[in-house]
């Protein structure tokens, strides 16, 4: 008997097709992943932090003058002193409601005193806060400065709708003398006309902090 010697398998052209797809498919995947390495933004981008802007509004350190487009009634902005009890304005509208009803007593029985209680500032968006802030920083040169008279966002009471600027200066004096029986109370030794509800009415008034750095 002959012996047959078997040939070689030959590879056709479909197995060479399959090994080409392979290869390909590979070096697809690789350049994928490459290139999809490119979109995870680096570590501290404002795209990495669910915060960002939107819960930590920090002003510019370099500051600058109040965009317009924080300037408005929306805003908690206001031109001329208005009422406290002009519950149209978002800045009065806003406020704590147990803040807004202290401040509004206090308002009638300071009329019937002859003195003429006004607010020059209310409740403000943070992007208001955040523009005056920069106004700040602009003029007194530093923001270490600013922070004695104007606080962040994040921390302002008048973001919050707890804390309303009064004015005229007979005003500041006569709620310094008797706010605390309707439980209002000057803040910061700094600010006569910054005024938060803070004591029960009747109570004593907590010691004033030096500046709003300190709060």
């Amino acid at each position: 008997m002959h012996s047959i010697t078997p040939r070689p398998a030959r590879r056709g052209p479909i197995v060479l097709f399959v090994i080409a797809v392979a290869v390909g498919l590979g070096l697809t995947s690789c350049a994928a992943l490459a290139n999809a390495a490119h979109l995870v933004p680096p570590h501290g981008s404002a795209t990495t932090s669910a915060e960002g802007d939107a819960s930590d509004p920090t002003p510019d350190a370099a500051g600058g003058a109040a965009p317009d487009s924080a300037k408005t009634a929306a805003n908690g902005y206001f031109v001329n002193p208005i009422s406290p009890f002009d519950e149209d304005s978002p800045a009065i509208a806003n406020l704590n409601p147990e803040l807004r009803s202290a401040v509004q007593a206090a308002a009638t029985d300071a009329d019937a005193d002859g003195v003429d209680l006004v607010i020059n500032s209310g409740w403000r968006s943070a992007s208001y806060q955040r523009a005056l802030l920069n106004d700040a920083v602009a003029k007194y040169g530093s923001m270490a400065e600013a922070r004695k008279w104007v606080n962040t966002p994040k921390r302002s009471p008048h973001v919050s709708g707890n804390a309303v600027d009064v004015g005229y200066t007979d005003a500041d004096s006569w709620l310094s003398q008797h706010g605390a029986n309707y439980g209002l109370c000057q803040i910061y030794a700094n600010e006569m006309w910054h005024f938060e509800l803070a004591v029960e009415p009747g109570g004593t008034c907590p010691e004033q902090l030096t500046d709003a750095t300190a709060g």
